[in-house]
């Protein structure tokens, strides 16, 4: 059962950050704005703190929020925080830049960059859905070419959203929630994994569930299409149950590019077989076939990595 999960007071110092205030929740973590006492830049800083198993105890301590619950607690934290040091050692345009990591009250705590801007989330909800197809590959792009840099180094991201990617200036996009990031074990089952409905394929739902790099591919597909729709996709369960989803290269062919539709919909089919089997080809697909779109937004994205993108269609 979930408690209410008390957020650490506004002013709180840890080590050399300034909490200010807190910001936001996930399923493991509270996240906090503040800055750097030492540099003055401003950080945002993500504390694992579960909601299912851990409550805020005494002296700020976050401690399990019930005795039979503590080696699950410590695994979590455990984990966390060596997912997030391996994350450390990824330099991508669009992944978060971990600033700093350290254990403290018992937990563990991410410090990133305040990367002002906007929510791709909130974008398509105000704007209820039809961004451009210029607008969808500017953002798109860059984030396929970063998740094919964490399935390269074996992990894989889980959490894939209109929610989890911040938008610069320029909408120059940014994956966000690497917390949430997994090294890609054989046979990894669907234990402490965060389920997104709609976004969600079903092997994230089965706790016998075959979960891997296509894993990340059907979030994408799925993402693209909310941009399109406006409205999140139906649920994978209820899919498999009875799929009323109608195919993308139906529903919006008076829209978008039919090359465009083509890979939305081969990326979110239900069997994993039948989907690309990581980011690195859906992207090669999605350049090859959709050329003059990528032309299209030369200046609006990464010219390195769509040059070396670039080359790998073609290869």
């Amino acid at each position: 059962m979930a408690v209410d999960r008390e957020s650490l007071p506004d002013g709180t110092v840890l080590g050399p950050y300034h909490l200010q205030h807190h910001i936001a929740q996930g399923g493991f973590s509270l996240i906090y704005e503040g800055y750097d006492d030492d540099s003055g830049e401003e950080v945002v800083v993500k504390e694992y703190m579960p909601k299912k198993i851990a409550r805020r105890g005494h002296a700020q301590r976050v401690i399990p929020s019930d005795p039979a619950l503590a080696e699950s607690f410590q695994r979590g934290r455990r984990l966390f925080f060596q997912e997030v040091k391996a994350l450390a050692s990824l330099q991508h345009p669009s992944i978060v830049r971990v600033v700093d990591f350290f254990l403290a009250n018992e937990t563990a705590y991410l410090v990133m960059p305040n990367e002002r801007g906007r929510n791709l989330g909130a974008y398509v909800q105000e704007r209820r859905g039809g961004l451009s197809t210029t607008f969808i590959l500017s953002v798109f792009i860059p984030i396929l070419d970063a998740l094919s840099l964490l399935h390269q180094r074996a992990m894989v991201h889980l959490d894939v959203k209109p929610g989890n990617i911040h938008l610069r200036h320029g909408d120059r996009p940014i994956l966000l929630d690497l917390g949430a990031v997994h090294p890609l074990k054989r046979g990894r089952t669907r234990g402490g994994q965060v389920i997104t409905a709609g976004y969600s394929p079903l092997e994230q739902y089965l706790r016998d569930g075959r979960v891997g790099p296509w894993t990340d591919v059907y979030a994408v597909g799925a993402s693209i299409r909310a941009c399109m729709d406006g409205q999140t996709p139906l649920p994978a369960p209820q899919r498999q149950q009875q799929d009323t989803l109608t195919p993308a290269t139906v529903e919006f062919k008076t829209r978008y590019p039919p090359e465009l539709l083509e890979q939305v919909d081969w990326a979110m089919r239900m069997d994993i077989e039948q989907r690309p089997q990581d980011a690195g080809e859906l992207l090669c697909a999605i350049l090859k076939k959709v050329d003059k779109g990528v032309e299209s937004i030369s200046e609006l994205s990464n010219p390195e990595m769509l040059r070396a993108a670039r080359q790998l269609a073609s290869s």
